[in-house]
């Protein structure tokens, strides 16, 4: 008896056939019953007949007429999907890899655009791109340069006797090979096949949008030699959200990221495999043709206009900095937290102590700390609940928080401005200069080969970016120590009844560990390695690829050990009840409680920690914080200074009572 595997929704369902003369619309219909019975709201659908679908092989996703018949269209225990009309499958689905899973979404197309000029795309711009908020436009000013710079190609090839790199001649070794006019059309088509060899899993789409947006934004300065029509072809394709296949490995950051933007201009012309919401993974020409497009057909210089330059690199640091950013800021919040859990003092915050070291970083980190944790303008029952113990002062994770968080906030400005230089860079080469306008090169029109494209600015800021970010991790898995500790905390041992019983958040912790040591190898700089390639005519390179790659992998980790903390600080509060902390921190325990739940005995964590991540993915802490960061900057209450421990006043030296003032958070 035939046997079909049917995929719907997520589900492989095995539906026998018993008869060969019954046909694809039979199949699909009844895989769609067998996925309706196992749900309990019947997948939401009332009946079968109200179900729309589409059959197609899983491999190679050939679409399948609904009236042939099962033993004519398909071979016994093929596999088949089965898709309802307006699901989107996920981009993670290959179509090599019929075990893989699907997900699916409603995919909403954006209405508003961003208009591209190559000057004045900032990081947060970009990103927003990737997550597909946007279509892209070109300003009236760089169709303009774009045509000028098209011009400049077209004059070259028609009227130049010497040989012009990369338009009539090979590339790298081969740059001194002169190509007849005939073949320069073939030779852009060989460069994108040729250099179409990266390996690894492909770019997520939000990366390719990235990508993509990014080479756009480049190409419209100017300076690429690239004709409009090609460039505004690439913009349709960027709007239709058709995102080719790209390897996420393979680059060396110069000459440029070669491999990756090969397979990004391979899809462009028709080539490899391409993704859509609409038509999930196929090959690129029907793709294009799903959405109404035509592969781009390359003019001389356009292939390498695509793939020279450093957006790889750059656009993986766009991300990095933004997530880098998102986490730094809420960093402070999860902090401030545990600072309250842990009985800890706010004098170490005061704000003539950090004028004293006025780096920028340390002196906002010192104000978020103040704005959350003022007992006067926020009443904390728990701190008033230790002002007069005997303690002198906290440990460093707690009173070097403005030190240590402070230098990561300078240094993820310091590689935001470089990043954002970057993505408003010509990195191409060679490069295609008409400045008859407003440049000291009167009449200048030419091409120029230089090195714009080398990666080492972008690598050598995200390896930074890296080893800045990690201490966020490396400081809160101390302070989960201190959490899970009674000896350090004088809160039940792993923030947990019947201890034995129950092992609370001990592993949590360990999880937390590993994930700082896995980032001090991560924090190996790449950019410190260069590796000759292209016959030594490329001797040294950045590997900005790898830097940035591994740069999203350490923040990665850094958001899932604060996911930790945050549950962890959360959980001690419970212990704390009936007392309550100041009005931000009970919003912010407010959210973690509407997302997980207080920990009673044990229950399967990993789901804990993937809820606390998403908010903090999300930013959603920081959104309930900030207003009250934000009022408490606009409003300049007065510090409140008492007497304490940690601070000998004379002023306050007969006062009695002093010497017993506990460093609590009004201090």
């Amino acid at each position: 008896m035939p046997r079909y595997t049917v995929h719907v929704r997520g589900e492989w369902l095995a539906v026998p056939c018993r008869n060969g003369t019954n046909t694809v619309r039979w199949l699909g219909k009844e895989a769609v019953r067998r996925y309706m019975k196992n749900k309990p709201d019947n997948g939401g659908f009332a009946s079968v007949e109200e179900v729309e679908f589409y059959v197609r092989r899983c491999k190679g996703l050939g679409l399948l007429d609904h009236d042939d018949k099962l033993e004519v269209a398909l071979e016994d225990n093929e596999f088949v999907e089965v898709v309802i009309q307006g699901d989107v499958s996920s981009p993670d689905f290959i179509p090599s890899q019929p075990e893989g899973v699907y997900l699916y979404s409603k995919y909403r197309e954006p209405e508003e655009y961003i208009y591209l000029d190559g000057n004045s795309l900032t990081t947060e711009k970009l990103v927003s791109l990737g997550k597909g908020l946007y279509k892209i436009k070109l300003t009236p000013e760089a169709e303009i340069k774009v045509r000028e710079s098209s011009d400049v190609i077209k004059s070259i090839v028609e009227d130049a006797k010497d040989p012009v790199y990369g338009i009539t001649t090979g590339f790298g070794k081969f740059a001194r090979i002169r190509i007849s006019k005939c073949k320069l059309q073939e030779l852009q088509v060989n460069l994108i096949r040729s250099h179409s060899a990266g390996v690894g899993k492909p770019l997520i789409p939000e990366r390719s949008r990235m990508l993509l947006a990014l080479r756009i934004n480049v190409l419209a300065k100017g300076y690429s030699g690239i004709s409009l029509e090609t460039l505004q072809q690439t913009i349709d394709v960027f709007n239709a959200s058709c995102l080719p296949y790209i390897p996420e490995q393979g680059t060396v950051g110069a000459s440029g990221d070669l491999a990756p933007l090969a397979h990004l201009a391979l899809g462009l012309i028709g080539e490899g495999k391409m993704w859509s919401p609409k038509s999930g993974w196929a090959d690129a020409k029907y793709v294009l043709e799903a959405h109404g497009l035509k592969p781009i057909n390359l003019k001389p210089k356009e292939g390498l206009a695509l793939i020279n330059g450093t957006q790889m690199i750059t656009s993986l640091g766009c991300e990095a900095v933004e997530r880098a950013a998102a986490i730094a800021r809420q960093a402070d919040i999860v902090a401030a937290l545990t600072l309250e859990v842990l009985k800890g003092t706010t004098r170490a915050f005061d704000s003539d102590i950090h004028a004293l070291r006025p780096h920028p970083g340390q002196n906002e980190v010192a104000f978020r700390f103040r704005s959350l944790l003022n007992s006067d303008h926020h009443p904390s029952g728990i701190a008033e609940s230790h002002r007069f113990c005997e303690r002198v002062q906290d440990a460093y994770t707690l009173r070097c928080c403005p030190q240590v968080h402070g230098v990561v906030n300078d240094t993820i400005a310091f590689v935001k401005e470089i990043i954002q230089t970057e993505i408003n860079s010509a990195t191409d080469n060679p490069l295609s200069l008409n400045l008859s306008q407003k440049m000291v090169f009167a009449e200048r029109k030419e091409t120029i080969s230089g090195g714009n494209f080398h990666g080492e600015y972008p690598a050598k800021a995200l390896d930074y970016l890296a080893i800045g970010v990690h201490e966020l991790a490396a400081i809160s898995e101390r302070r989960i120590e201190r959490l899970c500790n009674p000896s350090l905390s004088e809160l039940p041992p792993f923030l947990v009844t019947e201890g034995g019983l129950n092992s609370g958040f001990m592993i949590a912790h360990c999880t937390a560990a590993s994930l700082v040591s896995e980032n001090k190898a991560l924090c190996h700089p790449s950019s410190v390695d260069s590796l000759s390639t292209s016959a030594a005519t490329e001797d040294h390179v950045s590997m900005g690829g790898w830097a940035a790659r591994k740069a999203l992998k350490v923040i990665e980790n850094v958001e899932q050990v604060l996911a930790v903390e945050l549950l962890a600080a959360c959980q001690g509060i419970e212990f704390l009840r009936p007392l309550k902390t100041t009005t931000p921190l009970e919003k912010v325990y407010d959210l973690v409680r509407s997302v997980v739940k207080p920990w009673l005995r044990d229950r399967f964590m990993a789901p804990d920690i993937a809820a606390a991540h998403g908010l903090l993915v999300d930013q959603k802490v920081w959104e309930v914080a900030a207003p009250y960061i934000e009022k408490y900057r606009i409003e300049h209450p007065p510090e409140d200074r008492p007497g304490s421990p940690t601070a000998f006043s004379l002023a306050r030296e007969g006062t009695s009572h002093d010497h017993h003032h506990h460093h609590s958070e009004s201090e």
